[in-house]
C-alpha cells in the first residue's frame, strides 16, 4: 500500500468525526432552539418527526423494519398524535397513542415485546417533549434547561473521557465511556443549573438538584440505547446525522431526561403547567 493510499489512523478518524460532530451541532442546535422558542405547532411538528424517526430506527435495530403491519400503524399513530398535539388536543393524542401501542403489540408477528417497547419509547419522547414546552410562561425555560443539561453532559463527558481516560464506566455495554467522562458531564450540568439560577430563572438549590438528576438520567439513557444496540449487534441506529449516527444515537440522553422532567413537572404543576412545575419553587 502506498503512502498516498494509506488507511487513516484512529487519531485521524477521531479528528474527522469530531469535526463532523461540531459542524452538525452548529447547524442543528440553533435550529432546534429556534423551533423550541417558537413552540406551538412548529415544535409539535419537529417532535413528531423525531418520534417517527425514533420508532423507525428502533425497528431497524431489532430487525422488524420490514414488517409493514408493525411499521405502518406505529408511524400513523405517532403522526396522528402529533396533529392532535399541534391543535391542543392532548387527550385525543393520548388515546391515539394508546391505540397505536395496542395495534403494534397485537400485529407484531415476533419480537412483540421489543416492537411495543420501541413504540412506547418514541411515544413517551413525543408526549414529554410537548408537555414540557406547553406552559406559555415557563415552558421554553424548562425545555432549554433540559436541552442544555443533556448537551453539556454529552460534551463534558466526551472531552473529559478523551482527555483524562481511566476506568471504564460499563465496558460490556459501552466500551468507550469512562468514569472520568461521566463525572465531567455531571459537573458541566451543574454549571448550567448554576447559570440558570444566576439569571434569575429559578432557585439555586432546586436547580442544582434538577440538573444533577437530569444529567444522570441522560447518561443512563445513553447506556440504555447502547445496551439495546449491543443486544442486536448494531453499531449505529442509522447514519442520518453526520458524525452522530442516527436520531437515537443523538437523542437517547434527551429522551430519558425529558421523560423524567415531564413526570416530575406533571406531578408538581399538572398537565398544563409542567414547565412551571420544573422551574418555580
Amino acid at each position: 500500500m502506498t503512502e498516498g493510499k494509506a488507511a487513516p489512523t484512529a487519531s485521524e478518524q477521531g479528528s474527522r468525526n469530531l469535526v463532523m460532530r461540531v459542524a452538525a451541532a452548529f447547524v442543528l442546535a440553533p435550529l432546534a432552539i429556534a423551533i423550541a422558542y417558537a413552540g406551538g405547532w412548529l415544535w409539535a411538528a419537529l417532535v413528531t418527526f423525531a418520534a417517527v424517526g425514533l420508532y423507525v430506527e428502533w425497528l431497524m435495530i431489532v430487525g422488524a423494519a420490514r414488517e409493514m403491519r408493525v411499521m405502518a400503524p406505529g408511524v400513523a399513530a405517532l403522526a396522528a398524535a402529533g396533529l392532535c398535539f399541534a391543535i391542543g388536543r392532548i387527550d385525543a393524542a393520548l388515546i391515539v397513542l394508546a391505540i397505536g401501542l395496542a395495534a403494534v403489540a397485537l400485529l407484531s408477528p415476533e419480537r412483540r415485546i421489543w416492537t411495543a417497547t420501541g413504540f412506547a419509547y418514541a411515544a413517551a419522547a413525543e408526549i414529554a417533549s410537548v408537555l414540557v414546552r406547553l406552559d406559555p410562561a415557563q415552558g421554553f425555560a424548562a425545555l432549554m434547561l433540559v436541552l442544555l443539561v443533556v448537551w453539556v453532559t454529552d460534551i463534558g463527558g466526551y472531552f473529559a473521557g478523551r482527555g483524562i481516560g481511566g476506568p471504564k464506566l460499563w465496558p460490556r455495554v459501552s466500551p468507550k465511556k469512562t468514569w472520568a467522562g461521566a463525572i465531567g458531564g455531571f459537573a458541566a450540568s451543574l454549571a448550567i443549573a448554576s447559570a440558570f439560577a444566576a439569571l434569575g430563572l429559578g432557585k439555586t438549590a432546586p436547580l442544582l438538584l434538577l440538573g444533577a438528576v437530569l444529567s444522570i438520567a441522560s447518561q443512563l439513557g445513553d447506556l440504555f440505547e447502547s445496551a439495546v444496540k449491543r443486544r442486536f449487534g448494531v453499531k449505529d441506529s442509522s447514519h442520518i446525522i453526520p458524525g452522530h449516527g442516527g436520531l437515537m444515537d443523538r437523542l437517547d440522553g434527551f429522551i430519558a431526561a425529558i421523560v423524567l422532567a415531564a413526570i416530575f413537572g406533571l406531578l408538581r404543576g399538572g398537565a398544563d403547567g409542567v414547565g412551571r412545575g420544573l422551574m418555580v419553587w
